[in-house]
């Protein structure tokens, strides 16, 4: 049993009554529905995006972005971050792309544009940018890069909610966008994803790659055409893409509308709690050792997912006697920081091609980094008290 969990219970009484009210009314649909429509447009609303398309994982959202972009730009060189989650990369090698992996930026955790700029070829077709324990990734010249080179940019989000790049929320700067909604992110739906563009016909490919691939699942503008053009088949049954079943059940959404609560873009329950997660943030960083640990981070506009603890030094004994002293505090922590740390050594990629650039601060966070649990219930005196032990090790 811990003493500081990963995660503290996020689903709250208000979310079960809303979830029970539901449950009891008569003659409930229970699978993708009205509520999938209102937390779609309700998350619009948070993001500051045109579109959102909710799936069953942030993972299948990881999965439908990929195979737009197959769809948008055919296979080829995918400029990707190692240190994220298994499905940034597995739907590339799965789909049949080449992942060419990159180094990050220590202080954002995140690939560079310097870095991305060399490993572009005449086989680059897309980049795929984590916003990495909610610090923001983006910058203006990254977005204007990948317009100019024809690079169809992923932004995954799913660490990220709220997280800000020049006062507007991160999500809306890619082509597509992912969140998602696990247990233990910044809200909860228990599982559940998100797929965010303001692109119109990406926005009707994606509602397409949920659902089969069928047309009744888009537009009218589309489904007319593919009337026209596909008159033999089936109007209910006409498969325009190879697409897979990610719709998510209304029992999620309405869980996922609670704890959106409003989705106005100040006075939500997400936004408090985003709010704390900074405090703590900033509380962690500030008493953290800076000559032990690596603290310097760019904080600005952060939505912080998890507390990071990383050496400045390559010190395995040092490494090993942090972790001692955590599992003794009972504070569970995950070694690798975001998805288990590089994810180019890791063992599924062994029979698949990918490339591989220099990737020094990939492999140190790898080593010699970890995270531990970011809730709002944290207490100061909790978080100042854990990190005083930390730095006398």
């Amino acid at each position: 049993m811990y003493n500081w969990q990963l995660i503290n219970d996020s689903i709250t009484d208000s979310d079960k009554e809303a979830l029970t009210r539901f449950i009891n009314e008569p003659n409930q649909r229970f699978t993708q529905g009205e509520k999938v429509k209102e937390f779609e447009m309700e998350w619009c609303k948070f993001l500051g995006c045109s579109h959102s398309v909710y799936v069953n994982s942030g993972a299948s959202a990881n999965y439908i972005m990929a195979s737009m972009m197959k769809e948008k730009k055919g296979l080829g060189e995918v400029i990707v971050s190692p240190l994220g989650w298994v499905s940034d990369v597995s739907p590339l090698v799965n789909l049949g792309f080449t992942p060419v992996f990159v180094d990050v930026d220590m202080s954002n955790m995140s690939i560079t544009l310097e870095n991305i700029k060399k490993a572009v070829t005449d086989k680059t077709v897309g980049v795929t940018l984590v916003h990495v324990l909610g610090f923001n990734a983006i910058t203006d010249e990254m977005v204007h890069f990948c317009r100019d080179n024809d690079l169809f940019l992923i932004e995954d989000c799913c660490e990220a909610h709220g997280t800000e790049h020049k006062g507007d929320r991160v999500g809306i700067y890619g082509d597509v966008s992912n969140f998602s909604f696990y247990f233990g992110h910044h809200m909860t739906s228990i599982e559940g994803g998100m797929v965010c563009t303001n692109d119109y016909d990406l926005w009707d490919m994606a509602k397409l790659f949920r659902a089969h691939g069928m047309t009744r699942e888009a537009s009218d503008k589309l489904q007319d055409k593919y009337k026209l053009d596909y008159p033999d088949n089936n109007p209910l049954f006409t498969f325009a893409v190879p697409g897979y079943n990610m719709r998510n059940q209304e029992i999620n959404a309405v869980l996922g509308i609670s704890q959106l609560n409003g989705s106005n873009r100040m006075g939500s329950r997400l936004i408090g709690n985003i709010k704390r997660r900074k405090e703590n943030l900033n509380i962690w960083l500030h008493w953290l050792d800076s000559n032990m640990f690596y603290t310097d981070f760019l904080v600005k506009g952060n939505s912080n997912f998890a507390l990071p603890l990383i050496l400045n030094d390559k010190d395995p004994e040092l490494f090993r006697k942090c972790c001692k002293l955590l599992e003794e505090e009972k504070v569970e922590y995950r070694v690798g920081t975001a998805g288990g740390g590089n994810q180019a050594r890791q063992p599924y990629l062994e029979k698949y091609d990918f490339v591989e650039h220099n990737l020094d601060n990939v492999n140190h966070i790898h080593d010699y980094g970890l995270y531990i649990g970011n809730h709002p219930k944290l207490e100061k005196e909790q978080i100042v008290n854990l990190v005083k032990k930390i730095n006398k090790v």
